[in-house]
């Protein structure tokens, strides 16, 4: 009974360990709520901004999912309002963020997998990747830089 006791008590001992040892996804720097603040595009060895001011965006990165929400800031009151908004699964390995595309306003993006090289200095992100849409003839290079939001 005594051996048992004591075996039992060393698993428990040994889980605990192995947990303290484990990373959150909840304690990675990349998860909160950030506005993009720039957007460039490379195609065809040609740069130029995707970033328009007149329309704001957040990403939000949970433990598991992101989320990202767009809209022009004349509250809809420009002859052609703006809004956008997708969502999905995310991998996060050491630098190599990757977003699996499972949500967007705009359904010919859905189902596609964007990898990035992440960092973050301070309160900004900046994310650089291959942005490729084969069946709407996308495919550049794209660098994002987001300010965290506070709260």
């Amino acid at each position: 009974m005594k051996v048992k006791l004591l075996l039992f008590i060393a698993i428990i001992c040994y889980s605990c360990s192995i947990n303290q040892n484990k990373t959150k996804h909840s304690d990675l720097p990349i998860i909160g709520t950030w506005e993009l603040i720039s957007a460039t595009a490379t195609q065809n060895d040609s740069a130029f901004s995707t970033f328009d001011p007149k329309v704001k965006m957040i990403k939000i990165i949970n433990p598991d999912h992101f989320a990202f929400f767009a809209h022009d800031l004349t509250m809809g009151k420009q002859s052609n309002p703006q809004f956008s908004a997708g969502a999905g699964r995310f991998t996060l390995v050491n630098d190599t963020y990757t977003e699996y595309l499972e949500y967007f306003s705009n359904r010919a993006w859905e189902n596609n997998k964007f990898e990035f090289k992440v960092s973050i200095k301070n309160d900004t992100l900046i994310q650089q990747g291959v942005e490729k849409v084969e069946k709407l003839g996308i495919d550049r290079i794209i660098t994002e830089k987001y300010k965290r939001v506070k709260d």
